[in-house]
């Protein structure tokens, strides 16, 4: 039950994103055609709902790990806002009539597709691994808290890196739109938690 709110908040997103994307093309902002499945944009698509997804489902982990008002209250801020944004990016991509999947490596449209290891299911830099996911969820209280907010923090500082490469190379100005309030947005995220951090005795890893 604890991934209903995710799917209902993409599913609500991907209604969004049609109008959003309608009114863009409508208003000129639009590219002349759709971007094509090698395109920063559709690759942008793609390893963003990935990349936010992990997001998701980590906030609700915590979310049942902890009573802290604090760290639920931000976590539920992050899985609300990513499956939200989710949602619109995967619904521009069924506008664009483009594969939600490649077979190229993660981050090849920036020119980084090396750099994706798929380590232990790490597919992206920033991305937490399957044995720290794994390990969330069998922590509880600070340990738990301090655990989320270092994960999120390279998490973030992944996530901002990919769209600030979208600012760079994307052509559809919705989509840098959305690109350039990700970073805004998490690197204002990355200062609050570095606080709660603090606050728990604790600091990003290096």
């Amino acid at each position: 039950m604890k991934h209903v709110g995710w799917v209902a908040g993409a599913a609500a997103a991907v209604l969004v994103a049609a109008g959003a994307i309608t009114y863009a093309v409508a208003d000129g902002e639009g590219t002349a055609a759709s971007p094509t499945a090698d395109s920063a944009d559709a690759g942008f698509a793609r390893d963003m709902a990935v990349h936010h997804q992990q997001a998701v489902e980590m906030s609700y982990i915590v979310r049942d790990r902890t009573d802290d008002t604090e760290v639920r209250r931000l976590a539920y801020d992050i899985a609300q806002t990513q499956a939200n944004q989710r949602g619109m990016l995967l619904g521009w991509l069924d506008l664009w009539e483009l594969p939600k999947v490649s077979s190229d490596p993660p981050m090849t449209w920036m020119d980084m597709g090396s750099m994706a290891s798929g380590e232990d299911g790490a597919l992206m830099p920033g991305m937490a691994t399957n044995t720290e996911m794994k390990k969330l969820e069998t922590l509880s209280g600070k340990q738990a808290e301090v655990f989320y907010l270092q994960l999120m923090t390279d998490h973030h500082k992944g996530g901002i890196h990919m769209a600030e490469a979208c600012v760079k190379r994307c052509e559809v100005k919705v989509e840098t739109r959305l690109a350039t309030t990700m970073v805004n947005g998490q690197e204002s995220e990355i200062a609050l938690m570095a606080g709660m951090l603090k606050d728990r005795g604790a600091k990003a890893r290096p």
